[in-house]
């Protein structure tokens, strides 16, 4: 019986590679469009809140991708991207200190588990019947 384990990391990697490429480039792109300050500046509440918004977007496509490249139980890859992207970004917070508003740090981290969840979900409808 062959291994279905570089497959389940490969999945699992998937999600976090493709969710760091398309934040960093929105990230980018906003900056240099002046919808978020030079980097280094302090945003307002309300473009953490775009980020924010995004990111959930963004996150949930990510656990839809994993799912989909699971070689078998989608949902659990989809959750095992979630715990790590709840530790991630539990040390991102704290890292972050106040460089930006705590309700942002700490809401990445209570929806990571959800947005997988639902990224699964998402990806089980997408299935052919």
């Amino acid at each position: 019986m062959k291994s279905t384990l570089p497959r389940s990391i490969g999945a699992v990697a998937a999600a976090f590679v493709s969710v760091i490429v398309a934040t960093t480039l929105i990230d980018v792109l906003l900056h240099a469009t002046n919808v978020f300050p030079p980097w280094g500046e302090r945003m307002s509440d309300p473009l953490f809140g775009l980020a924010l918004a995004y990111r959930l977007v963004l996150d949930t496509a990510g656990a839809a991708l994993t799912a989909r490249l699971a070689p078998s139980k989608p949902m659990l890859h989809a959750l095992v991207v979630g715990a790590i992207g709840t530790v991630l970004a539990l040390v991102a917070a704290l890292a972050m200190g106040d460089q930006g508003p705590a309700w942002y740090a700490y809401g990445l981290a209570a929806s990571s588990v959800p947005t997988a969840w639902l990224g699964a979900l998402l990806a089980r409808r997408r299935e052919p019947a």
